[in-house]
């Protein structure tokens, strides 16, 4: 009724009426038909430009449709299976830096004369695997590792084949070789015994010059409630051992407790990790492992520094084993892990500095690198996303312009009734993103001036608002795309102002006389 040509008189107001009278009319013969809504519901605004509807479409159901779209994603998903290798790596650096604090002899001198400490690489070790789907159920799967220390090195390559037997289980056949260890051919099964509990058995025969080693590891694992798993693991060969642990894991913690009975290895542990609510960015850690060998005391924290990256780092502690630096990067699907040795004993200075450090060092790469490069990142990608949408949001724009002009008129007699019986007046509404009053300028260009529209939008002396973007209202447009965006009311009732901001999906209704502010304000 608003954007209806015979309702306005001047030339240029009813050609633009018209023009936004014909979406509006366009939108409704969609909506109003249930196979073009069922199309547009499924595919959008591209599916009703798809030719072939008339003949193929116009006979289905909106169920049919949606029977078809499904298909159709189930091929896509298939092919987009056929392409992915899901490639996983580990490279690891171990650091030996015992000589900035062991130094027994404080009378020797390096025969070059220079008197730094040797920080040395006394082993690396670097696996890689690739996965290559070759049907909805088969995998193969093509691994490989090399290692050193201290001068002597080996490497092996593995390749298994994955059948998905059900939807219940799948096994594995594993066959490998290596320059240090002879061929190695296993079998990995899993089966779901029930819905809350499942069993992994694993068999490998490893040849070698000392004849064959047969390998067995059966793991049993129970879901004791929605959060705790308890696992028991026996494993019989190479280091038998039998181990039990119970894992409870929630969205602010993750705690383990397991005990291990075995040769030559016997030990029990306990660690816990905090995730934070408000910062589910960052996790702090701690664990105590005892045992025969000794006991090892590791804390530390991670964060998420980028969309997919986590750098992490952890403090170890232990007799005989002493000090330890543990530094994780986790980058997408790849991972880098430095385990720095300072010291083979208990000395107070290396749990400081081991602790202090990279505190230090992170904190000087985020201010200095980590988040210029992030702040960086977003401006670029909100460019893109601005340079892309330009053309759409010009004509958003004119569009909502446009219909600004038109709700003149109505708007002009809403008032005049809202104010006849002392009702809800709309004294000035903004839209956008807001910033602190020393950036007036960019206050400018990210917020529009919104007022006429809701205005046009109060029916019996209330707004409301659903949950939804408030840049799809008549007379609305998106002024910054991309960015975080928030509406700002201020209105009159009852002869009284008040004011209200609210984000730009929540919903919206006034008047609420919780916000008062003092008419001169």
């Amino acid at each position: 009724m608003l954007y209806h040509p015979d309702k306005h008189r001047d030339p240029e107001l009813k050609s633009q009426a018209e023009r936004l009278f014909n979406l509006v009319h366009q939108a409704y013969e969609v909506l109003s038909d249930p196979q073009t809504r069922a199309i547009y519901d499924i595919y959008g605004k591209r599916g009703l430009e798809m030719e072939g509807w008339e003949v193929v479409e116009r006979r289905r159901t909106p169920a049919e449709i949606r029977e078809e779209f499904e298909r159709l994603q189930q091929e896509r998903e298939e092919r987009r299976l056929q392409q992915r290798t899901n490639p996983k790596g580990t490279i690891s650096v171990g650091v030996d830096a015992t000589d900035l604090f062991d130094r027994y002899d404080e009378e020797y001198e390096d025969v070059s004369g220079s008197g730094f400490p040797q920080i040395e690489i006394n082993k690396m070790h670097i696996s890689q695997s690739i996965e290559a789907p070759l049907t909805a159920t088969d995998t193969a799967i093509l691994s490989g590792s090399l290692s050193t220390q201290n001068g002597n090195g080996g490497g092996s390559i593995n390749f298994a084949l994955r059948r998905v037997t059900s939807a219940k289980g799948w096994g594995e056949l594993e066959f490998g070789a290596g320059d240090l260890q002879g061929p190695l051919f296993g079998l990995k099964l899993f089966r779901n015994l029930t819905p809350r509990c499942f069993v992994t058995t694993n068999c490998a025969l490893q040849f070698s010059s000392r004849g064959i080693r047969p390998g067995l590891t059966t793991v049993l694992a129970r879901n004791l409630d929605k959060n705790t798993v308890g696992y028991l693991q026996w494993r019989w060969g190479i280091q038998s051992a039998m181990n039990t642990s119970i894992v409870r894991d929630t969205k602010t913690s993750h705690f383990t407790v397991a005990l291990q009975l075995g040769i030559p290895h016997s030990f029990a542990l306990i660690s816990y990790q905090h995730k934070f609510q408000d910062d589910d960015q960052t996790r702090v850690k701690g664990s105590l492992k005892a045992g025969f060998f000794g006991t090892v005391v590791e804390y530390g924290a991670e964060r998420k520094i980028s969309r997919h990256s986590v750098l992490g780092a952890a403090v170890s502690v232990g007799v005989p084993q002493g000090v330890s630096l543990k530094v994780k990067l986790n980058r997408a699907s790849q991972t880098y892990f430095f385990p720095i040795h300072l010291t083979d004993q208990l000395l107070p200075s290396a749990v400081f500095y081991a602790t202090v450090g990279p505190l230090i060092i992170y904190f000087a790469m985020h201010r200095l690198i980590i988040k210029p490069y992030l702040r960086a990142q977003k401006e670029k990608e909100l460019e893109k996303q601005r340079e892309s949408t330009a053309t759409d949001t010009l004509q958003k724009k004119q569009e909502a312009e446009a219909a600004v002009r038109l709700m003149q008129e109505s708007v002009r007699r809403i008032i005049e009734a809202e104010e006849s019986r002392m009702g809800l007046i709309i004294v000035n509404a903004w839209y956008g993103k807001f910033v602190n009053d020393k950036s007036k300028k960019s206050e400018k260009v990210k917020v529009i001036d919104v007022t006429v529209p809701l205005q046009c939008l109060v029916k019996d002396s209330k707004l409301i608002l659903t949950e939804a973007s408030k840049a799809g209202l008549p007379g609305f447009y998106d002024p910054c795309v991309g960015e975080e965006k928030s509406l700002r009311v201020l209105y009159q009732f009852r002869g009284v102002l008040h004011q209200v901001t609210v984000p730009d999906s929540e919903a919206l209704r006034i008047p609420k006389q919780s916000h008062r502010i003092d008419t001169d304000g």
